[in-house]
């Protein structure tokens, strides 16, 4: 898929201008492409994203890296995330690792998110923080 136009989403933000080339199941960016689109930059000690780093486990670096191109979708196998993509439209997005999901769930805190109301109007769960909430959902499916 050279030279189609890549949208990904990584932690809730969406990186559309990062040139990626997709192949098969990875996802292939360069240095800057990779920390633009997810925060994670290769340095000696492996794949770090803040204080966070993930060592290359031995074998795995030619799944990871070539040619200065790093495989975001490998790189998010080996952390546990799940990955989804579109083939047809383009979109790849990333989920956030099992362990993170369960220290969330733990926490008994719902995660922030914001929607409109009737009248457009933005309203985000972060600003009920302290009261209490009745979340009603529905979907059709």
């Amino acid at each position: 898929m050279a030279n189609k136009e890549i949208d990904i989403i990584y932690g809730g933000r969406v990186a559309a201008d990062v040139e990626a080339r997709a192949e098969d199941a990875g996802l292939w960016l360069s240095a800057g492409g990779l920390e633009r689109a997810s925060g994670w930059t290769l340095k000696p000690e492996g794949f770090c994203k803040g204080e966070l780093c993930v060592p290359i486990p031995p074998g795995r670096a030619a799944e990871l890296i070539v040619n200065e191109s790093y495989n975001l979708a490998a790189l998010a196998a080996m952390l546990g995330q799940p990955v989804i993509h579109d083939r047809e439209h383009g979109v790849w997005c990333f989920g956030e690792a099992a362990d993170a999901r369960a220290r969330t769930l733990r926490s008994l805190i719902a995660p922030d998110f914001t929607l409109p109301d009737l009248r457009g109007r933005m309203h985000s769960l972060g600003e009920q923080r302290g009261k209490k909430v009745l979340l009603v959902s529905w979907a059709s499916w």
